[in-house]
């Protein structure tokens, strides 16, 4: 077997979303404090990486609860900052250990303090080895100093160049961080005699002595005009903020929020391999079946694929969960996405944006939809987290618009469903809502409630505003579109320079009746071709009976039992052969005690080779029938097949009890204690049953222990 080749596809990213990170740490409570870490955990989050680690990513890990999860946390955290990840080296974790040794090995001579707590430590740690330093540490007139100069950090959020100021003050201890508002050039001066407050008198005597030092003094920031009696407040930002924030500038923690969410699904593989995103979730409603589905893509920043002999493979795993607002679940679900391309697709594709899409069914509410991707053959995973309304209509309104850069027509007659389609057109959407000056802007909204009357009346304002000004303003009957539910139209955006615009839509019940409006912001790129992606997507058969036994599952979770058989029944009619549909459907029907339906519907597929599936339904609707011979012998064929089960057992003691037969019905209910030994209630009627055995057959009532 030929050897696997890992082939990368780095995916850039235009708009990285940020999540407000402020609320985000609001809602967590720290599990642990640094004290409680072990040893070698306690000495990595303050000694190793104090410096350098992000707020966040502190809270993340002191909510961690095992030594594993402290260790996929630890290799994640090198991860996300290496610079080169083609590269076998982490040059980041290199460097920044280089610095710390550097900084106990050299700034801990002459002071019981470890080198890196040191001021000098510190900004050595955070900021790395100087460009210049001066010493000034053999004057008689002042007090040690170092100054070291940096330049070249504006991408770490820093000035171009700057200073940092160390001084010894009164000539004792260690070095101290110099400020130019909490110490002032008079601390730097050995025989000032002068007023503490007056800075500039201070200033001009050490000006005298020694102009480099004077010159610091006042001011941290090269090129920065000294006012006459007034330190440098921008150097007290440097110090206090700016120099503190560099180190954590360009980290993007978000990969630490998904670890502490998904650390529990994922395998250690996967937990140093997050991957950032770009996604977009929206609900369109099917008018012909009248269900409501979630359409979602998911852009990540890279996929990775392997090569076998002359193709490309991959391999996706998606898991869904969607939560109500009192945090139950309404319905979940798992699918796989295999990617396999030729050696020219993968060419092809290379160089392009990678997109996943899918969609899915869901009855109205309001929703937390968390998705979970994770590939399988790379180890890599992302994730979105989204809040989803599907409204229950009941009046006149208008859903969000969406917008597309390109869309593609189907035949009526292809049968099936995509991603961000309605009827037979496919919406090529964007996450990020990104044109160019060529493109073409096609804007897809649904509207309800429109009467006949208002559909041939009415009209429809289409309006593009830059800077909340109308750029671009088109009028269109309503009367000129196929139907009252989807509109869809197409906007040139030729003319318009590359900015930030929205776009509305109106929609007039007659030239005078104003009746909603929706709006969506889109942005027009300087750049002639953006990347657009290739997109791996899911597809089903129009108006498939899965759809409605999903949308069943979850009125089931919902505890609407009634709209769950309505929907089953007619998956059911559609497909009388799907074993999985027929069992929901049973479930559902035992729940509402239609126990002779539960029946009529399992009993087919006990001649089938899902007849196992049915065996435990079968036998708790016949008991529930009265049909307890029929009871026993699903129940001992369930036992037969699955092997022991408490809740089966009890229903045969249960089905033999109803028949008279104490002797079967004791051996499975103690059968069952002898499994599950906590069952109080069963232990209490199996004893009862003995003593009614044992006065039957004495004809006597056992005498007590005081009888005897």
């Amino acid at each position: 077997m030929k050897a696997f080749k890992l082939l990368v596809i780095l995916i850039l990213v235009l708009v990285l979303i940020p999540i407000n990170q402020t609320q985000l740490l609001a809602k967590s409570k720290s599990r642990f404090k640094v004290k409680d870490l072990k040893p070698q955990y306690r000495k990595w989050i303050t000694e190793e990486v104090g410096y350098i680690i992000t707020q966040w990513e502190k809270k993340v890990f002191l909510q961690l609860e095992t030594d594993r999860e402290r260790d996929m946390f630890i290799e994640a955290f090198w991860k996300n900052r290496d610079p080169n990840p083609l590269t076998e080296e982490n040059e980041y974790k290199t460097e920044h250990y280089r610095r710390l040794k550097y900084a106990n090995e050299t700034f801990s001579r002459g002071t019981p303090t470890p080198g890196w707590r040191t001021e000098r430590g510190r900004i050595y740690i955070t900021l790395g080895e100087p460009h210049s330093i001066e010493r000034y540490d053999q004057e008689s007139l002042i007090y040690p100093v170092i100054i070291w100069f940096y330049q070249g950090l504006v991408k770490y959020g820093l000035p171009n160049a700057f200073y940092v100021v160390f001084f010894k003050e009164d000539n004792a201890g260690d070095y101290e961080l110099y400020s130019p508002i909490k110490h002032g050039p008079h601390k730097l001066l050995v025989h000032y005699q002068g007023d503490t407050h007056d800075t500039y008198k201070a200033f001009v005597q050490l000006q005298q002595i020694q102009p480099s030092v004077a010159k610091v003094s006042m001011t941290l920031i090269e090129g920065e005009p000294i006012q006459s009696a007034r330190p440098s407040i921008t150097s007290e930002i440097l110090i206090k903020k700016q120099i503190v924030e560099a180190p954590k500038k360009r980290v993007n923690d978000e990969y630490a929020k998904r670890l502490l969410k998904y650390r529990k699904y994922i395998d250690i593989d996967y937990s140093v391999n997050y991957v950032p995103n770009d996604a977009s979730i929206k609900v369109i409603k099917d008018h012909r079946s009248g269900l409501s589905f979630v359409h979602y893509l998911v852009e990540p920043k890279k996929v990775s694929l392997r090569q076998y002999q002359n193709a490309i493979y991959g391999n996706l795993e998606i898991s869904g969960s969607v939560r109500d607002e009192q945090g139950n679940t309404v319905y979940q679900f798992a699918k796989n996405a295999p990617i396999k391309l030729s050696m020219d697709q993968a060419d092809a594709v290379k160089a392009k944006l990678f997109s996943f899409q899918d969609f899915f069914p869901l009855i109205e509410g309001k929703y937390n939809v968390d998705i979970l991707i994770r590939n399988t053959v790379s180890k890599e995973f992302t994730s979105i987290e989204r809040q989803v309304v599907v409204p229950k209509i009941t009046g006149p309104g208008i859903g969000p618009l969406i917008l597309a850069n390109r869309i593609k027509k189907s035949s009526k007659t292809s049968g099936i469903e995509k991603p961000f389609m309605f009827s037979n057109v496919q919406l090529l959407v964007s996450p990020r809502n990104d044109f160019t000056p060529n493109d073409t802007l096609y804007t897809f909204f649904q509207a309800h409630g429109l009467t006949p009357q208002q559909m041939e009346s009415g009209h429809i304002v289409y309006t593009i505003f830059k800077d909340d000004k109308p750029v671009r303003t088109v009028k269109k009957a309503l009367n000129q579109y196929a139907n009252r539910f989807n509109f869809l139209e197409e906007f040139a955006l030729s003319g318009l320079p590359a900015a930030y615009y929205s776009i509305r839509a109106a929609i007039y019940g007659s030239p005078d009746q104003f009746l909603f409006q929706g709006e969506a912001d889109f942005y027009i790129s300087p750049v002639l071709r953006l990347k657009r992606p290739w997109v791996v997507s899911v597809s089903a058969p129009v108006n498939s009976p899965e759809y409605l036994n999903i949308i069943a599952i979850q009125y089931a979770n919902k505890k609407d039992l009634e709209k769950s058989r309505y929907y089953l029944e007619r998956a059911y009619n559609r497909s009388p052969l799907s074993a999985k549909i027929a069992l929901n459907y049973c479930r559902v029907l035992f729940e509402l005690k239609k126990y002779g339906k539960a029946r009529t519907v399992a009993r087919p597929f006990l001649d089938t080779k899902e007849k196992n599936e049915f065996l435990s339904i079968m036998g708790f609707a016949s008991a529930a029938s009265g049909d307890y011979v029929e009871a026993i012998n699903h129940f001992k064929d369930y036992l037969a097949y699955y092997g022991t089960n408490i809740k089966v057992l009890n229903a045969v003691g249960e089905c033999y009890h109803k028949l008279g037969n104490v002797e079967e019905a004791l051996v499975a209910w103690e059968r069952s204690l002898e499994l599950f030994p906590d069952q109080d209630n069963l232990r209490t009627i199996i004893n009862n049953l003995k003593k009614k055995k044992t006065k039957k057959n004495t004809g006597t009532t056992p005498k007590s222990k005081d009888q005897q």
